[in-house]
């Protein structure tokens, strides 16, 4: 064989692995999105993506970082359920769940795992919103299309899906500032130390009270958007500070309120999650001093996130940044069979549809599913 011959297949090879590279990248595109109702970019802005279209069916992962709370397992039963209805299980070839914990290599090496067995497309809730460049590039080269939701990825080679967790924390801190004009001492329950969320929502709690010119004593606590943990951590801040004008809790909010009634503290204003059981305690005593702010977004963000995936595989147009509605329903206008539900577990998170999206589920069909890997 002649160098030259052998210099020409190294060229060729070269040639089709830099084409094979290109044309696993996304073009960016005009908008709208295929789904514009459904699909919202973030803002003005943002970049639309146009990703080299595949034959289904499709082999897609969720990997999943910490799972120790109501909403991370309702978020996986919801992600199974979804991908069992009949319309998105024809698309589907195989559908993996693998949740990892809090440590933050152990989720990067499930992404890359992913990638190495040729998924299609692999969704993930991040533990930490910038540790994950090098898995993201990997992906990228790969053609695999990565769809990050509620905790996302600081980077714009990725479509992320989210509300606007610091808006969030504005709306509580605005409704506390409105029913606290004087300001006063505050105890904030926070999520899981290190994740985009709750960085996002304390920023803009602290934000809303600094922009209020009044004083602001806030006591912080971790509750990891867990009941019993949140409840433990409530009780312990009583314990220690005796008296709070207003709380704000990002998950656990039922464990919160029910720290409160066994501390014998009085009702006070709270801004907090969706969770079913703390909209009870919102709705029975509003007339004791539970003014309650519920917002947030359902679990079946995971949905959307999965759909985003299915729709980018299939060559449509899709924003980079997606924007999602949040659920919001405040004092006095609970309503019971609407807003919460008495039959229902007090852990289970209402708003869990994105109607513009056609997603919607019963209670039935999440509770049956597991929060097991698959």
């Amino acid at each position: 064989m002649t160098r030259t011959f052998v210099s020409g297949i190294l060229a060729a090879a070269a040639i089709a692995l830099l084409s094979t590279t290109a044309h696993a990248e996304p073009e960016v595109v005009s908008g709208p999105a295929a789904e514009p109702d459904c699909f919202a970019p973030w803002t003005a802005e943002t970049k639309f993506f146009k990703f080299p279209k595949k034959d289904g069916p499709y082999r897609i992962a969720l990997a999943n970082g910490y799972i120790a709370n109501t909403w991370r397992i309702q978020m996986i039963q919801t992600a199974k359920a979804y991908a069992a209805q009949p319309d998105v299980a024809a698309k589907l070839k195989e559908f993996k769940v693998v949740s990892t914990g809090e440590d933050v290599p152990a989720q990067i090496s499930a992404i890359n795992n992913f990638i190495d067995s040729g998924y299609d497309a692999i969704v993930v809730n991040a533990q930490n919103p910038t540790a994950f460049g090098p898995v993201i590039k990997r992906a990228k080269e790969a053609g695999v299309v990565l769809v990050a939701f509620d905790n996302i990825l600081d980077t714009e080679d990725a479509i992320n899906v989210n509300v606007d967790q610091k808006g969030l924390g504005v709306l509580w801190a605005n409704w506390l500032a409105k029913h606290l004009p004087e300001g006063g001492k505050i105890l904030e329950v926070r999520g899981v130390a290190g994740t985009s969320v709750d960085t996002d929502r304390h920023n803009g709690i602290h934000e809303t009270f600094a922009a209020t010119g009044k004083k602001w004593d806030v006591v912080e606590v971790l509750g990891k958007w867990d009941d019993p943990t949140a409840q433990k951590a409530t009780a312990d801040a009583i314990a220690v500070h005796k008296k709070f004008d207003g709380i704000t809790a990002q998950g656990g909010d039922t464990g919160v309120v029910q720290a409160m009634i066994d501390a014998g503290h009085p009702f006070v204003p709270f801004g907090g999650e969706t969770e079913n059981g703390f909209r009870k305690f919102c709705a029975k005593h509003a007339g004791e001093g539970l003014k309650c702010s519920s917002a947030g977004t359902g679990p079946a963000q995971v949905a959307v996130a999965i759909k985003t995936a299915i729709a980018a595989l299939e060559g449509q147009v899709v924003p980079q940044s997606i924007k999602l509605p949040l659920a919001i329903v405040e004092d006095p206008n609970f309503k019971e069979g609407q807003d919460f539900y008495p039959d229902q577990s007090d852990n289970f998170f209402v708003g869990n549809a994105f109607p513009t999206c056609g997603i919607n589920f019963t209670a039935q069909e999440i509770m049956g599913q597991t929060k097991e890997n698959q």
